[in-house]
Formats: C-alpha cells, structure tokens, sequence
C-alpha cells in the first residue's frame, strides 16, 4: 500500500531516535504546475492510510512493539510511565479512536502537524501496519485521568477553573465551551454530517502535561492541523494559568 515509502522507511531507521480531515490544495495556472511536476517526482507523496480494512488488534500488538510505539507511547498494560515525561511529550493512545490516530498519521506525512522524530516514524511505517497498530491502542481500555485531579470527584484547587472554562467557556472574551465539542466526559464522537463529518479524539484521561503542551501549541500556533482551525480559535484567549487549569482538569475526567 504505501510502495515508496519502503525507501524512507529504510532511510528513517539510519536515523531512529532522533529525537482530536484531509484537505486538498489545488494550484491554479501553467506557471505552478511545472514546479509541482518537478517536486512530485523528486519525492513520493505522502500516502493516506485510509481504513480499508478493519484493523487486526492482534497483530497490532506485536507490531506496536516491534515499531517501538511503545517505547513512547506506553500504555496501562506495559506497566512502563514514560508517557509522564517532564517536556510532556507522549500521549496515551489507551483506547483512542483508530480513525483519529490514522488522520494524525496522515498530517505527520504531509507535515500539517509538525513534529521532527514522529514525521520519520509516520513516514517509516506501512499503512497496513499504521492500521493494525491504530486497532490495537483502540482494543485498550479507556485511558484512565492520573493527573493533579482526581477521577470521578469533584474539581478542587486548580482545576475548578478549567472545569468551568470547559462546560462553560467565557461568553464575554467569546472563549468557546469545550463541551460543545468533546463532551462532558471528553470522549471521542463524530460531529457534523458527510465531508464536514469531523472526528473529535478522546482527550478524557489524557496525561496532563501533554494537555498542557498542546493548548499552547494550538494557542501560538506551532500546532493547526484542526478542522478549520477551530483549535487555534478556541485557546487563543486563553491564559497560561487557564490552560494549565483545564489541562488539570481534563486529566482527571
């Protein structure tokens, strides 16, 4: 499925460890499609794993391993906490929704998400690989909140902050509430109907310091791969210390 890529995927592994909508440009005139021509066949264009099939989670598993998904990306089954690094740099996956993961793939490629070490692994991954891997972080149970907040009890400290800004918002600084979209337990669902369908990921649980990274990547945007930039929107009135009170707060959902 992915053909060229058995190249890069080589290539990646010369440098290994170094370190929740498709969207089509189309280019108008002669003066552009020349320059086009010549980048497409300079290098192959990043593929788009789409679920063509469903995922094998059994297979997913070894292959998890043996891509060193894990290695990151660890989960409540490997008993391994690197997911709590202090630069807050891996998410769980831990029943994550596959389609959200395929499409965080596919902007990894194609550089609408930015991120040196996983543009090389997304690149050095087969798409029937990327599927069954996807598959199996789905098969896992829900991740499950273990940050400043505690799960299943009422927001206290920092976190009453981010609970209110999340079921919420604030009307007169026209922040959105983040319930609209990610539910009052921030768990994945599909809004929208046809192509303007979008995924919302599980964000529920999610480890807190990764939160807390990513809406301020959305907020400066150093981070823009959201359907229509409503990421971008929706934190840039945000403060430091509301971004770290919801980010308490949605760990502990």
């Amino acid at each position: 499925m992915l053909g060229g890529w058995n190249t890069m995927r080589k290539l990646a592994r010369s440098h290994w460890l170094a370190g929740a909508v498709l969207c089509g440009c189309l280019v108008d005139g002669a003066a552009a499609a020349a320059p086009r021509k010549a980048a497409a066949s300079a290098a192959p264009a990043p593929s788009t794993p789409a679920p063509a099939r469903l995922g094998d989670a059994r297979l997913g598993a070894d292959k998890a391993s043996n891509e060193r998904c894990l290695e990151c990306h660890s989960t409540a089954l490997t008993g391994s906490d690197r997911s709590k690094g202090t630069e807050g740099k891996f998410p769980k996956l831990d029943g994550q929704a596959p389609d959200y993961i395929l499409k965080q793939i596919r902007d990894f490629r194609s550089g609408a998400r930015t991120h040196d070490f996983m543009q090389i692994m997304a690149r050095s991954v087969s798409d029937e690989d990327v599927i069954d891997i996807a598959a199996y972080f789905h098969s896992l149970p829900l991740m499950k909140g273990d940050g400043p907040s505690l799960p299943g009890q009422a927001p206290t400290g920092d976190a009453v902050l981010g609970q209110r800004l999340y079921t919420q918002g604030d009307a007169a600084r026209g922040v959105p509430a983040c319930i609209t979209c990610h539910g009052e337990t921030g768990r994945s669902q599909r809004l929208g109907q046809g192509a303007a369908q979008v995924l919302v990921p599980h964000i529920g649980g999610q480890e807190w310091r990764y939160l807390d990274k990513q809406l301020r990547d959305w907020r400066s945007g150093e981070r823009r791969n959201s359907a229509g930039g409503v990421m971008n929107q929706a934190t840039q009135k945000l403060s430091d210390t509301e971004i770290e009170s919801l980010a308490n707060y949605l760990s502990g959902l």
